[in-house]
């Protein structure tokens, strides 16, 4: 590519190498540099990615074949919370954080966060969090009693959490360790609110910026709005435990339904919390990859705004079987309805983006190809679950969590899989090995489909979400023997994964500062980019500086 003046500012400051080992471990514990902060936040989350995989394969082989006791009742509800709490507090969130982390400033022209300090105590307390709760597993009923992980569910109902189901301290780590994991989010989310908002370059106007940070500041906003609820709840669970409070005790006047409210304002818009980052991925990837600007910005940022706001109207989805009444059970299909509008719109953009372009078949454009089919399969589920009748048939069954992985995983993890290689080369300064990509995105694409597709064929027919074991003759046999075996792939491709990142770490192609051509500024800066990430602040005209850069015959601002 043509070097650019912003890349020429850059390359005359670049900093010294080769300093002591312990001066470089000292620096990353007290760093407060964005990039340090967000590569430790993606390292922790990609530890507990292999730990929660783990214990999901581990409950898969429980359930491969009936009437099998590969592990005992207690065993299989302690994986089954620890699972989904930390998939989702412990690896979804911090990951998400840690690339919003490494790539606001960057993409706004920014020399760091707003709050270098605030950040570093976020990234801190959301470690300990995770940490904290597996440390359950040797102090959870008493002090050093092993095996006492809590086994109350990720979305631990009431009265479930009470002293009289879960005596010793097992459920007093999950709330600990929630409300800690909570703080930290929170720190995060205003820390990544006041950089969008205040420190943007010269020229980035908000009718300019990446959709990338748009796509965060709604994130972030969500997170404000539906953290505070759950951090507030587990206060009054705490107080139940141990103050003699009865908020959620229905023997003294408090009430079940009112955890499940608290839990779902947290839980639902939760959803969007982690697919709205997917979403920003896929913003910035299929435009490179398809040769063309996004089709319809403006539409996607009403879209991604429009999202935010409705998704805090649908919690109550997930209680149509609570007995809500018909008016509330009908604003809640209304509202869950009305979300696949906005979300519809930008399914259509991207691939109004693809259309006619001059698509690259790299692995993150393989990856997000996956995303779209997926995603498009899940949306479809999810509208049929958001009708009150169909619901009310299903929600206790493995259809639903057929659903909700097709989101999280077919959806949000193949988004950040297409992520991991897209950035993976600015990061470290090395490409990826692609014939190993290749092989992690045809091994993780099979196990997925083999999982859950056919996790949805038992939930129609019967099975129960949460069960330990089954009997047989139920028709459930095959299909579950199937799903354990697309586990297993799942598995060993993400494993394929790591082995890349550390293997091209060491023996990878160099990339150099561009090696996709991309746009935005990030790309600008040498890969890794420096401490400082700009000698000189940029001065941006258009929504793909970099383009008007390498182009000045044919620059966007005269499109815009």
């Amino acid at each position: 590519m043509t070097t650019t003046p912003v890349l020429e500012a850059v390359d005359e400051t670049l900093e010294t190498q080769g300093k002591p080992p312990l001066n470089v471990i000292y620096e990353w514990l007290t760093t407060v540099d964005h990039k340090k902060i967000g590569l430790m936040y993606i390292c922790y989350a990609l530890l507990f990615l292999v730990i929660g995989g783990f214990e999901a394969v581990l409950m898969r082989i429980q359930l491969a074949i009936p009437n099998n006791h590969f592990v005992s009742p207690q065993v299989f509800n302690q994986l089954f919370t620890m699972h989904g709490t930390t998939m989702v507090f412990f690896m979804g969130m911090p990951i998400l954080f840690g690339m919003g982390n490494y790539l606001v400033p960057l993409m706004i022209g920014a020399r760091d966060m707003a709050f270098p300090r605030l950040n570093a105590f976020s990234f801190w307390v959301s470690a300990f969090a995770g940490f904290l709760l597996y440390f359950s597993y040797i102090g959870g009923s008493g002090l050093y009693a092993a095996g006492s992980a809590p086994d109350v569910g990720w979305f631990a109902y009431a009265p479930l959490t009470s002293k009289v189901f879960s005596p010793g301290h097992s459920t007093d780590y999950w709330t600990l360790a929630v409300f800690l994991s909570g703080i930290g989010s929170i720190g995060t989310a205003l820390n990544i609110v006041t950089t969008i908002l205040c420190m943007r370059c010269k020229g980035m106007k908000m009718s300019r910026m990446p959709l990338l940070p748009w796509l965060y500041l709604v994130m972030s906003g969500l997170v404000f709005v539906a953290v505070s609820p759950l951090t507030a709840a587990q206060i009054m669970l705490t107080f139940d435990r141990y103050l003699g409070a009865h908020f959620f005790d229905t023997q003294a006047g408090g009430s079940a339904i009112l955890w499940m409210h608290f839990f779902w304002i947290f839980g639902h818009p939760e959803v969007y919390v982690l697919v709205l980052p997917a979403f920003a991925f896929a913003n910035e990837i299929i435009p490179v990859f398809s040769r063309k600007a996004m089709f319809g910005y403006p539409a996607m940022v009403a879209a991604s705004v429009a999202i935010g706001f409705i998704s805090l109207s649908v919690w109550a989805h997930h209680m149509f079987t609570a007995g809500l009444g018909p008016a509330g059970n009908t604003f809640f299909v209304f509202a869950t309805m009305v979300i696949s509008v906005p979300t519809g719109i930008k399914i259509f953009n991207w691939l109004a983006t693809i259309w006619g372009g001059k698509i690259i078949f790299a692995v993150p454009m393989m990856f997000m190809v996956g995303f779209l089919f997926q995603f498009l399969i899940a949306g479809l589920t999810g509208i049929m679950l958001a009708a009150a009748p169909f619901n009310w048939q299903l929600s206790a069954s493995y259809f639903v969590v057929a659903h909700f992985h097709y989101v999280l995983v077919g959806a949000i993890v193949f988004s950040l899989f297409g992520a991991f290689y897209y950035w993976y080369p600015k990061v470290t300064g090395k490409m990826m090995d692609e014939t190993l990509g290749k092989w992690h995105f045809w091994l993780f694409l099979i196990g997925f489909h083999l999982t859950f597709d056919f996790m949805h064929i038992p939930g129609i027919l019967g099975m129960p979400r949460r069960i330990y074991t089954y009997e047989d003759g139920r028709g459930w046999n095959t299909l579950n023997f199937i799903v354990g075996i697309g586990a297993i792939f799942q598995a060993v491709g993400t494993l394929i994964l790591v082995y890349n990142m550390i293997r091209s770490y060491y023996k990878g192609k160099e990339a150099g500062h561009d090696p996709w051509d991309a746009w935005t500024l990030e790309w600008s800066v040498p890969s890794p980019p420096p401490s400082y990430n700009f000698a000189i602040e940029p001065t941006v005209n258009s929504r793909r500086p970099l383009w008007d850069l390498k182009h000045p015959e044919d620059p966007d601002t005269d499109y815009e």
